[in-house]
Formats: structure tokens, sequence, C-alpha cells
């Protein structure tokens, strides 16, 4: 029944491709109905597996002997068990929502129904990441989403900003998928298979090296799947997507598949420390570079973006840790996608009432005109601002625990930067909030068609809602008695018992005061004057911060200029050694030819003459032989 969940999109998404334009009327609905119906079995697996008792709650399901070649030998199998079941009840619920929320978003788009069909493909690509049963199935998953991401940033390909953000994404991701596969490679060399139980079960037995260079190697594909540093490039570019795009794959699902691709190899991670210890330190990185980065951007989806590259910050922060923080990290990722999907989809309702318009200096006073997108992105802003007791106040400050809670110097700067990060968000969200919704209107005629903001339909609001209600009770179901520490425990083992420094309680005083002045700040800088209609011009950290942080840069001086240098060096080669060896052997074939031609008269008599010559050399040569 497993296979069903990833089949019910997967046929939609082959229905709508292949039927073409005959299946425009009705797309939209049948792309709605497969997503929802996936939704429908995995919640009814959900019960079934809450039937069972706790050690026996996974299952697997063998699908078909994929590639039995010698000794490689891999069987295509599902594997459903309490990581996985989180995963699927997200994308297939969150997912659902979207494609509700689609159909109100891209009512008038002429390419409507290969929109719903891209995000089919993209619903079954993502669910078969998660529920495979070996890293070479996860490796499909894996491309899979690339390919749909792909098709869904360069959607409107007649744009060149969304052409050129689809092939930035493209390209970036082909760094960390080169690392996925590498991965593999490793473990085939040294397990004799890539399924999860021969590779975990033989941990153990292998060199503390090649463990370690399979967990940094499986980091080097969750840094580009889930944007960060250093293949963070790519998400700001890809807000040039269709927003309910942005919802679903770069806030809710596709990039929080490094997380779990961290957390599921959580025994090659446990027993390789110095591996574990990069994702520490690329997550710390992440959480700060992307919040200063959402700090300087006047584009609505841009700051989500960086927003969205920070939280995810957190959560492999927090997977680096290990035991102490694999369900956190988890829970963290459960309740951002709620939330983060619902301010993303507040965004694109904003749009939707502003003619498209991303600047928010050009917005204000919105919350008049548009109540229910106000109170909707309002709840998500208080959720993953860590507000309690909404949804982040839970799963955010479990991450800031556990990181001081790490021990030593080590725990003191990881704690710091997440404690660090958690103001920055709530400074930078508070400026997307009093920019778009406060303060005074800012509405700018364009070539005399000024916007007429207005609320947006049903089909819109009410996923905002749902996951608005997510967004408020999200944490503290899942925290509620460690429903979700206990319910993750058989697959990535019990949280050990550390102990903080302080008193917890003393931590999240802390925590909310940092979150207080966060406001403050940005209340004082956008709340109380006038917001001018271009950025100033700012000081160094600012300016920084508006070209990401120099991302963009340093990868073309360190990666993209000497790339082009040394292709341009290799042609040289090319063209000066490599063809001119080559030539060597027809050209000396070539003046052997025309030294010979001469001899070739066409004349019979000159041949009698050659042979002639010929048989009184051989005779002679013979004559000679037989004589000494």
């Amino acid at each position: 029944m497993t296979a069903v969940v990833i089949a019910l999109p997967l046929i939609g998404a082959v229905v709508l491709l292949v039927g073409g334009r005959r299946t425009d009327p009705w797309g939209h609905l049948a792309a709605c109905a497969m997503a929802l119906a996936s939704f429908g079995v995995a919640v009814t697996l959900f019960v079934q597996m809450l039937g069972r008792p706790t050690d026996s709650r996974g299952t697997g399901e063998h699908l078909f002997s994929w590639i039995p070649v010698g000794d490689l030998r891999i069987d295509m199998g599902l594997q459903l068990d309490q990581l996985s079941m989180c995963f699927v009840l997200l994308i297939t619920g969150v997912g659902s929502l979207i494609h509700i929320y689609s159909t109100g978003y891209m009512a008038d788009d002429p390419g409507r129904r290969r929109f719903f069909a891209y995000l089919n493909l993209f619903l079954a690509a993502m669910l078969l990441l998660v529920l495979a049963d070996n890293f070479l199935g996860l490796y499909v998953g894996w491309e899979g989403v690339g390919l749909a991401s792909y098709l869904l940033i360069g959607f409107w390909q007649d744009r060149p900003s969304a052409a050129t953000a689809a092939k930035k994404a493209f390209v970036v991701n082909r760094v960390g998928d080169l690392g996925l596969a590498v991965g593999l490679m490793i473990m085939f060399a040294t397990f004799g298979s890539v399924s999860y139980a021969d590779v975990f079960g033989g941990v153990d037995a292998a060199s503390r090296g090649t463990v370690t260079a399979i967990g940094l190697m499986l980091l080097l594909a969750a840094c580009g799947k889930s944007a960060q540093v250093p293949l963070q490039s790519w998400l700001g570019d890809a807000m040039a997507g269709p927003t309910p795009v942005s919802a679903l794959i770069h806030a809710a699902t596709m990039v929080t598949a490094g997380v779990y691709l961290i957390t599921r190899a959580n025994p090659v991670f446990d027993a390789a420390p110095a591996a574990q210890a990069a994702v520490v330190a690329v997550g710390a990185v992440t959480l700060v570079f992307g919040a200063v980065i959402g700090c300087a951007k006047d584009d609505i989806k841009k700051a989500l973006a960086a927003s969205t590259m920070s939280q995810i910050g957190y959560m492999v922060l927090a997977a680096g840790l290990g035991p102490a923080g694999y369900a956190v990290a988890i829970m963290h990722l459960l309740t951002h996608g709620f939330f983060k999907a619902g301010l993303f989809l507040g965004a694109g309702s904003v749009m939707h009432g502003m003619d498209d318009e991303t600047d928010m200096r050009r917005y204000g006073g919105l919350r008049t005109v548009m109540p229910i997108t106000f109170v909707t992105f309002g709840l998500g802003y208080l959720a993953i601002i860590g507000v309690p007791p909404f949804s982040g106040f839970f799963s955010k400050d479990k991450i800031i625990e556990a990181a001081f809670a790490h021990g030593g110097a080590e725990g003191v700067v990881l704690g710091c930067a997440a404690l660090l990060g958690a103001g920055i968000t709530a400074f930078y969200m508070t400026r997307v909030m009093v920019m778009t919704f406060l303060g005074t209107r800012r509405w700018h005629d364009r070539e005399g068609h000024p916007p007429h903001p207005h609320e947006s339909p049903a089909s819109m609001t009410v996923p905002m809602i749902v996951l608005a209600v997510g967004s408020v009770a999200g944490g503290f179901l899942l925290s509620y008695r460690g429903a979700l520490a206990d319910w993750l425990t058989p697959v990535v083992g019990a949280e050990p018992s550390e102990h903080l420094g302080i008193p917890t309680w003393a931590l999240t005083v802390i925590t909310l005061v940092v979150v207080v002045i966060g406001i403050a700040v940005a209340w004082g800088l956008y709340g109380r004057g006038e917001i001018a209609d271009v950025a100033p011009t700012g000081h160094a950290l600012t300016r920084a911060a508006r070209r990401d942080l120099y991302g963009d840069t340093l990868n073309e001086g360190v990666f993209e200029r000497p790339g082009r240098r040394l292709v341009g060096a290799l042609g040289v080669a090319e063209t000066s050694g490599v063809d001119r060896a080559v030539d060597v052997i027809p050209s000396a074939l070539r003046a052997a030819s025309d030294r010979l031609r001469p001899l070739q008269t066409g004349f019979v008599r000159s041949y009698a003459l050659y042979v002639l010559s010929g048989a009184a050399v051989v005779a002679g040569v013979i004559m000679t032989k037989s004589v000494w």
C-alpha cells in the first residue's frame, strides 16, 4: 500500500503531460485530487502504524530486483518507518494545500495544466526520496526533485530571470549531487551494497576514514539541496518561479531533503565525529548567514528565501549534534513546514492583490484591505520568531538549548550563534511585517495603472488558514510529553540526558529578551518613520547583505573564472598539442603518398619494368645467400 502514495501523484503527472491540451479544462482538478488521495492513503498508513507495537511499526515493501549485475544486486523497495512517515504526511498534507491554493493563484495562466503536472511530478519524486529503503532509490528521488524544481523555477521560461534562475539552481545542485554519487560509490566499494540495512550494519566494521568520507559526501549533497553554505547561492534567485513553488519546494519539502538525508544516515555520522562536526559548522554558519541576508532584502519573497536558508541552518545544526538533536531537527522541520509555507502563500496573496509587485517599499497599510492575509501571515510571523505559545517557540528554542547543552567552548559558540540568529530573525521578520501590512500606504502609480489591493479568493485563503492553525498548534502537539522524540526513538535513538549550565527557564527568558530586542530595533527603524521609496546606500554590511554577502562573487572568483581559464588553457593545449600530435600520422602518410605518387604512371611498360627490376633484386639476393 505504501507504493500507492507515490503512484497516485505520478499517475497524475503522466496523465497531464501525455494528455496534453486535451486535459486543460480539468487538469488542475485532477492534480489536486491525486495529491489529496495520496494524503488520504498516508493518513491511513499512519493510523495503521499507530495500531502496531512501537518496536514493529516500521514496514518494508519489496518492489522488484532493479540491478542484478555480478556482485551488484540492488532490490528496489520502500521503507515506511517513523521518520519517513513524518515526511510523507508533511509532503502530501502541505502539498495538497498548495495544490488547492494554486488553483486560484494560477487561474489565469495559460500553462496551468503543465504547472500542476510538474507539481504532481515533484510530489512523486519527493515521496520516493523519503520512502526508498536504499541510497540508490533515494538518489533517484533526489534527482527527480531536482528535475521538478528546475521545471517549476523556470516555469515562466519566457522571462530571462526565471530561465537563468532555473539553470543556476540546476548547476549548483549538480555539485551536491556529485557528492551523493561519490558517497554511493564509496558505500558499494566498502560494504558491497547501498541498502540502508547493509550500510548502517557495516559502519562499525569500516575504517574511521572511510565512514568520515561517506559522511562528508552526504553533507555536500545536503548543502546543495538544502541551500547551505557554500552551495546556498541558488535559493534567492529561485524566487523567480511562481510563489506556490516557493512554498512547496523552497520552504516545506525539497530544501529539507538534506536534513532528512543527514538524519536518515545518523549511524554514519554518529561513527564519524569529524563529519558530524562539519555538519554543525555548516548549520551554525548558514543560520547566521541567511539571517543577515534577510535583513537587507526589499523583495518579500527573497526575504523569506533568506529566512528559509537560515531556518534550515538551525535544522542542520541540530542534526549535527547527534542523538541530542535529531528529533529536535525534525520537529523544527515540521513546524517550519507549516509557518514558512503559510508565509510564502501569504506573500503570494499580497502579490496577487498588488499586481505581482514584490517590493515591500511599495506596500504598506495592507492590513485593512487584506485582513485574512494579514492575520494568517501574522500568525506565521509570530511562529517563526519564536513567540510562545506558537510553534517556533517549541522547536527553535529546543535547538538553542541543545546547542548550549553540547558542552564546553564549542557549546557556548554554537548556542550564541543560535541565539544571535533568533534575534536577527525577529528583526528581519518584523521588518517584513511592518513594511507590508503596517504604516502608511505606499502604493505607487505604474504607468497610470495603480494597484487595487484586495483579499484573495477562498481557494487561496482557506489553505492559508489551515497552515496558520498548524503554525499556532503544531509545536505544542509535537512536543507534548515528548511525543515526537518518543515517536522517532526507534529510528534515531533516544535523546541523552544532557544538562544546561543554567536553568532551562532562564535560557528561555534570555531567548525571549533577544527576540524582543530584535522586534524593538526593527520597529524603531521601520515602524515610526517614513520608508524611503528607494533603499538607502547603507553601510558596508548592508551593501554586502544586499549582494547575498558576496556569495555569487565568491563563486565567480573561486570557481567560475578559474574554471573558464582552465577550459581555455585546455582548449589551447588541445589545439596546439593534442591536435598537432594526432595530425602527425596523417601528415606523414600524406608526405609518403606524395613521394610514392610519381611511381603510379599508368603505363604497363613501366609496371613491367618495376616487376622485372624486383625479380632481378630477389634473384640476386637468393644467389648471394647460396654463395655464402
